[in-house]
């Protein structure tokens, strides 16, 4: 990867993070907002503890770097870039509790049930999620973006899209192969890389070719970042009898499968030039440290 990609990526990641904690750090104050009775201690504890922990925040970087290549306001950019990250760290809340993975581990860190209880925890989840849609709904953009905004997220998370493809995920006695396997992954986790990617270009009011281009590369971005996971966690889902690519396919099929899906990835975004050198630069991240 060139260098001056690789840092036009590492900056952007960077100065994206930042950006996103701070206003997470806004949205999850204690004062209840007008049209709120209070906000219990509890609840808001467990959500920031859940929001802002560790974590790259490369959902909400996509979604910023994407807005920028259509000239959207920066702090709108943010703004639903913070909405997308509580969907994500619902979603990881919920995903560790016991009904689900049970895991008491996060990122070096007992989970939220862990850290809390599971009432709590299921609770902040639902909170983060509902939050994700009172950001988005108070945007300071025009009407038409704001509801385009609420209408993908929703599909992007909900039944056809996050969470019907954790519940496909779950059903005991699926004889994945591959077609099935990645239909599964990429609505459990391609979905919400698609709408960060495709969000960016509603707020700048890009043209529907645009808009296409983006949700091509959010698509194949996604795709490549499972890979990349499937990779990483290969031994252990073979061990554990888990399906993933890497253990359908092979390890060495399933890199080369990442790389195309990389190239793809960075392909979709030849006609914005060097304004999307921070995006191509998060596909060949992706596919580098695999």
């Amino acid at each position: 990867m060139p260098a001056a990609v690789m840092t036009r990526f590492e900056t952007g990641l960077s100065d994206a993070a930042r950006a996103t904690e701070a206003a997470l750090d806004r949205f999850l104050g204690a004062a209840p907002e007008s049209g709120e009775a209070t906000r219990p201690a509890r609840l808001v504890e467990a959500m920031r503890y859940a929001a802002l922990g560790p974590g790259k925040r490369l959902r909400p970087f996509l979604l910023i770097q994407s807005a920028g290549l259509f000239g959207a306001p920066p702090a709108a950019a943010v703004a639903a870039g913070a909405a997308l990250e509580c969907i994500h760290a619902y979603s990881l809340v919920h995903d560790d509790l016991p009904a689900m993975d049970d895991d008491d581990i996060r990122r070096g860190r007992p989970t939220v049930h862990r850290a809390f209880d599971e009432a709590t925890a299921i609770l902040a989840g639902d909170a983060l999620l509902t939050l994700a849609f009172d950001i988005l709904g108070r945007l300071d953009a025009p009407d038409r973006v704001r509801a385009d905004l609420v209408v993908a997220l929703a599909r992007a998370a909900g039944a056809g899209g996050m969470v019907g493809g954790q519940v496909l995920d779950m059903t005991p006695g699926t004889p994945w192969d591959e077609a099935s396997l990645r239909r599964m992954q990429a609505m459990k986790t391609g979905a919400l890389f698609v709408y960060a990617a495709e969000a960016g270009a509603i707020l700048g009011a890009a043209s529907a070719d645009d808009r296409v281009r983006l949700r091509r590369f959010g698509t194949h971005f996604g795709a490549a970042f499972q890979l990349a996971d499937d990779l990483d966690d290969a031994e252990k889902d073979e061990a554990a009898g888990r399906p993933s690519l890497a253990t359908l396919l092979g390890v060495e099929p399933a890199r080369r499968l990442l790389a195309a899906e990389a190239d793809a990835a960075s392909g979709c975004l030849d006609p914005f030039g060097d304004s999307a050198a921070a995006l191509v630069g998060a596909a060949r991240f992706v596919a580098r440290v695999s």
